[in-house]
C-alpha cells in the first residue's frame, strides 16, 4: 500500500491529488481550490511535490501490470515546454492504439530515438514492424537497430498510417495545457510517467484481476495498493 511516511495528509487525500492532477487539464492551483471546497485546506506547492515524489513510482508499479501490447508499433515524437525551452516526447503505440512507451528528451536525435527503442523493447520485446514519419535520425536509429538485430524489424515511413499515434498525442497535451510550463525536467518527467499511467489505465491497459469491473478511479487506488512506496 502506498504510504504518506512523512506527509502531514492522509495518504487518501495525496492519491485524489496527483490522480485528478495527472487525469485532467487542471493546474495545481485549481486542485488547491477544488480541495479547498472540500475542507482539505492543501497548498498548490504541496501538490506539486507529491505529483514529483509518487507519480513516477505509481508507474513504476503500473509496468508490472502491464497488458502485452501488439508487435506493429506506431512510433513518433511530440513537443513538450520546459523551463520556456522545447523538449521532446517520444511515444509509441500499437495498431489498437494501445501505448507502447514513452521517453521524454532534451534532443531530438538519433541518439535519443535510439534510447526510446531500448527502452520500449526492454518493456516489450522487439516489434514485428515499426512505422514512422519521415525522419531521418528516427529511421537512423532503426537501422542500426536492424544492423544489429538477428530478426530485422519491418519499417514503414508511411505518415497516412502513423495517424493513430498522431491523434494519441492529444490526449497528453490535453492534460500539459493549462500546466502552461514545467520548471525542471524532472518535474516534466515525472508529471508526464503519471499523465501516461492515467492515459494507459483509460486505455484498459491495467492487467489486475477484477479491474474490468472497477471504475477508472478504482483501477487507480487499486494500482496505489499493489505496493508499499515510501
Amino acid at each position: 500500500m502506498l504510504t504518506a511516511k512523512g506527509m502531514r495528509f492522509p495518504i487518501d487525500v495525496i492519491l485524489v491529488c496527483i490522480r485528478c492532477y495527472a487525469a485532467y487539464p487542471l493546474s495545481y492551483r485549481h486542485l488547491e481550490e477544488m480541495m479547498e471546497e472540500r475542507g482539505v485546506f492543501v497548498d498548490h506547492s504541496s501538490i506539486n511535490r507529491w505529483a514529483i515524489r509518487f507519480l513516477p513510482l505509481l508507474e513504476k508499479v503500473f509496468r508490472k501490470h502491464k497488458r502485452p501490447v501488439g508487435g506493429s508499433w506506431r512510433m513518433d515524437e511530440t513537443y513538450i515546454k520546459v523551463k520556456g525551452v522545447w523538449k521532446y516526447l517520444y511515444r509509441a503505440v500499437d495498431k489498437e492504439g494501445k501505448t507502447v512507451d514513452f521517453l521524454l528528451t532534451a534532443r531530438r536525435d538519433k541518439a535519443a530515438a535510439l534510447r526510446f527503442f531500448d527502452k520500449a523493447m526492454k518493456a516489450s520485446g522487439a516489434p514485428e514492424k515499426v512505422t514512422m514519419d519521415k525522419s531521418g535520425a528516427n529511421k537512423a536509429a532503426m537501422d542500426e537497430i536492424n544492423d544489429k538485430g538477428e530478426t530485422p524489424v519491418t519499417l514503414r515511413q508511411v505518415k497516412y498510417i502513423n495517424n493513430i499515434v498522431e491523434q494519441d498525442h492529444r490526449a497528453v497535451k490535453r492534460i500539459t495545457k493549462p500546466m502552461l510550463n514545467f520548471k525542471s525536467f524532472r518535474s516534466a518527467k515525472s508529471v508526464l510517467a503519471g499523465i501516461e499511467l492515467m492515459h494507459m489505465i483509460r486505455k484498459g491497459q491495467l492487467m489486475l484481476q477484477g479491474s474490468r469491473e472497477l471504475s477508472f478511479a478504482d483501477q487507480f487506488y487499486a494500482l496505489a495498493g499493489k505496493n508499499r512506496l515510501v
